[in-house]
């Protein structure tokens, strides 16, 4: 996977889901489930990435990772099965 912008969704080993911000998706997951990642994350692994987004700057990922945090655990579910539809969105 290329560096650059991204907004990702890992679903959590207990089922619930983490939006973060990574410039390396593989890398940052590997850092998730090697229990270096987040806070959240730790203490809920292993951790499967669900959806991502790509983005021309830093600055536009972090609002869209902002505006995703603020979704409901639906709203998180519906943007992850429309991201399969989309192709490369999801994973």
């Amino acid at each position: 996977m290329p560096d650059g912008h991204f907004v990702y969704i890992v679903r959590c080993g207990d089922g619930s889901y983490y939006t973060g911000y990574a410039v390396n998706v593989d890398k940052r997951l590997a850092v998730h489930n090697a229990g270096q990642g987040a806070k959240y994350t730790k203490a809920r692994l292993p951790v499967t990435l669900m959806y991502k987004e790509t983005f021309a700057s830093r600055s536009e990922a972090l609002k869209r990772e902002y505006a995703i945090k603020q979704l409901t655990r639906t709203q998180k579910e519906k943007l992850i099965k429309e991201g399969q539809h989309a192709g490369n969105q999801q994973l």
